[in-house]
């Protein structure tokens, strides 16, 4: 009511005053005495309205003044007491202002007026300001952070408010901590190893595989359970998985110390499902790792990440399969997909050597005893073994040899992608026609298994412990059910012994019992080895240049490290020769030439079994053979990949000394 009051109070004398007016006026007419006296009233009365009004507004403006203060005070206080610390930046990203909470919980009591903000507070104020909401951890607590932004007066602030999210990320780190994952624990060619071995032996060995195991899982709260003699099954929290990867999984190291028949020593192939929603998709992950494992030789833990795989170990020689089992049921399996096919195409990878192209021909000569056309994919202009194309391709009265864009041309949809020496797609003569074609290729691959590998092959027969791909097709083409007694001609068995030749390094490097069975057969078949020789003939001007590039060789760390400054037309033949020169120099254990191929830096990389170097070349984006291995540099001077290349060869040093000292 008492606000009502002034209002109802000028609107009535007002209401009075304009009828006094009205009155007088009317007096006026009449009798001018009485209407000059109420003309003086009203403005007698006008004035003192006047002067009461303007009291008025001068107590009332005070109290809209108080009012405000109040106001004023009020918020002030609000924002001084909130809860959640809350400060204020200039535009020099310096403290202006900052209340209670933030002096309690962030500065501890320490005036930081006028401090740069982001000296203080470790917090990306780019992307906060950009609408993000950056985490910041302080004084053992984690804080959410948003922001607002006051701009008036060509004055301009930065409110950041900080909500305490201390015991959400407490609960979801105990929660990540705790996750399960599944991982399976494969022993190494555990049959082949145990078939000559005593019971007694036998037994002495499972007692220590099984306690080799335990002390595996001893330091976690995980379980673990035996499902077959060769393969165990456990589940492990995350924070004890973490310790394992720290530790670079000790147990492969403690597996090899354990010699079974008191010569062969045991080695693990692990998979680990980290990161999976449920314990059947780790399992299904782990799967996935432990193949990639055992496709690289075994010996290794591999994790799956979105970043790809990682990989721990894989120092140790992959075991060779005496048992063909695998190869009989893998070349009838073959053959059925061959003979519902309308035609074949065989293809290896790109810069094709003596065993991609001759694994091709053997396995093409094959295919056309049994009657099916077939045709090998090469691109000339870029191949290492065009000698080798040339002299079969005189022998062969039907066309055999055939370019990647004619081979895309010609795909029917009923025909068959036999892809050989290769299996990553990175590396095929033609990605077109594999992607034409994916839905029907088999593989035929000896290399450890590689991160981008073809996936959904129908048959994928992969070996890495065989010498080449031109060993495991001529094992292949023996099982072959041939209709008639013609047999395979000389000059294609000649191209698979000389694929043999090629990445056994003349029988010395990765040639195993299986490797000279193969080499007999071929030889039975009538291969002339003199003739074999021929085809690695170089020219004078090409052995001038492998022995320039071995001159320029330093020794680094047991590796040898030459560097091809000069640019020839058979640098790609004549820098892997002078790789497997270096390796006959004392005291190098790995040999690497570096050389360059228009606008990419190549290295290729040789060792004698002692240097992983495939691990060194995966480290720079390569891959390849333990004792064999490549990797192309894009954008990357020849300078700078020798610096990349001695870090890689340091850090792979550290990692076998660190596991050591264990």
């Amino acid at each position: 009511m008492k606000k009502k009051f002034p209002a109802v109070f000028f609107t009535l004398v007002t209401a009075i005053l304009i009828c006094h007016i009205f009155v007088s006026l009317m007096l006026y007419k009449y009798n001018s005495t009485y209407g000059l006296i109420g003309i003086v009233s009203a403005i007698m009365l006008i004035t003192v309205l006047v002067i009461v009004s303007v009291l008025y507004s001068r107590n009332f403006i005070r109290h809209i003044f108080r009012m405000n203060n109040h106001l004023e005070n009020s918020a002030a206080d609000y924002m001084n007491n909130l809860p959640a610390p809350v400060a204020v930046i200039n535009e020099d990203r310096k403290f202006v202002w900052y209340n209670q909470s933030f002096s309690d919980k962030i500065s501890r009591g320490y005036d930081v007026f006028g401090l740069d903000f982001e000296e203080y507070v470790k917090l990306d104020l780019d992307l906060l300001m950009s609408g993000g909401t950056p985490v910041c951890r302080i004084n053992g607590a984690v804080y959410n952070t948003v922001c607002e932004k006051f701009e008036e007066n060509d004055i301009s602030f930065l409110i950041i408010y900080f909500h305490d999210e201390t015991e959400y990320f407490n609960l979801k780190q105990k929660s990540e901590a705790s996750h399960p994952n599944v991982v399976i624990l494969n022993i190494d060619t555990y049959d082949e190893i145990m078939q000559n071995a005593k019971e007694s032996e036998k037994a002495q060995a499972s007692l220590e595989i099984e306690r080799l195991i335990e002390q595996f899982m001893s330091s976690t709260n995980g379980f673990v359970k035996k499902t077959s003699q060769n393969t165990f099954y456990a589940v492990i929290e995350q924070r004890h998985l973490d310790e394992k990867i720290r530790d670079k999984f000790k147990i492969l190291d403690l597996a090899r110390n354990i010699k079974i028949a008191g010569k062969y020593p045991l080695t693990f192939s692990i998979g680990i499902g980290q990161g999976a929603d449920s314990l059947a998709e780790s399992e299904k992950i782990a799967r996935q790792c432990l193949d990639m494992a055992l496709g690289r030789g075994g010996d290794q833990a591999v994790i799956k990440s979105d970043n790809g795989y990682h990989f721990f170990g894989g120092v140790s020689k992959g075991v060779e399969k005496m048992s063909r089992t695998k190869t009989r049921v893998i070349a009838n399996a073959m053959q059925d997909i061959i003979m519902n096919s309308d035609k074949v195409f065989i293809m290896g990878h790109r810069f094709g050597d003596l065993d991609s192209v001759g694994s091709s021909c053997g396995l093409a000569g094959a295919l056309r005893i049994l009657g099916k056309p077939v045709y090998i994919v090469v691109n000339r202009k870029a191949n290492l073994a065009t000698n080798l194309i040339d002299r079969v391709e005189a022998q062969t009265d039907e066309k055999l040899f055939i370019s990647p864009e004619n081979a895309v041309n010609s795909v029917g949809d009923n025909d068959l992608l036999i892809i050989v020496d290769i299996h990553n797609t990175d590396c095929l003569e033609s990605y077109e026609l594999y992607e034409k074609m994916k839905k029907s290729v088999v593989i035929v691959d000896h290399h450890r298994r590689a991160v981008r590998s073809i996936e959904n092959a129908v048959i994928f027969h992969h070996e890495p412990y065989a010498s080449s791909a031109s060993e495991m097709v001529t094992e292949i083409i023996q099982y072959f059910r041939f209709t008639s007694d013609e047999k395979l001609p000389v000059y294609y068995a000649e191209a698979l012994l000389a694929g043999i030749m090629l990445d056994t390094k003349s029988f010395v490097m990765r040639t195993g019992v299986r490797t000279f069975e193969a080499a007999a057969f071929l030889k039975k078949l009538g291969a002339d080895t003199v003739a074999v020789k021929l085809l690695f003939s170089n020219s004078f001007e090409a052995y001038k240049n492998r022995s320039q590039i071995v001159s320029t060789a330093q020794i680094h760390n047991n590796c040898a490290i030459a560097v091809a400054d000069f640019e020839c037309d058979d640098i790609r033949i004549v820098a892997p020769q002078a790789a497997d020169e270096l390796l006959g120099i004392t005291n190098v254990d790995a040999s690497f030439v570096i050389y360059k191929t228009g606008e990419i830096v190549n290295i290729s990389a040789r060792s004698l079994g002692a240097v992983n170097v495939q691990i060194i070349m995966e480290t720079l984006g390569g891959g390849g053979h333990q004792s064999m291995a490549a990797v192309q540099l894009k954008d990357t001077s020849i300078s700078e990949s020798f610096n990349l290349l001695v870090d890689a060869i340091d850090k792979r040093n550290d990692d076998i000394s660190s596991s050591e000292n264990k």
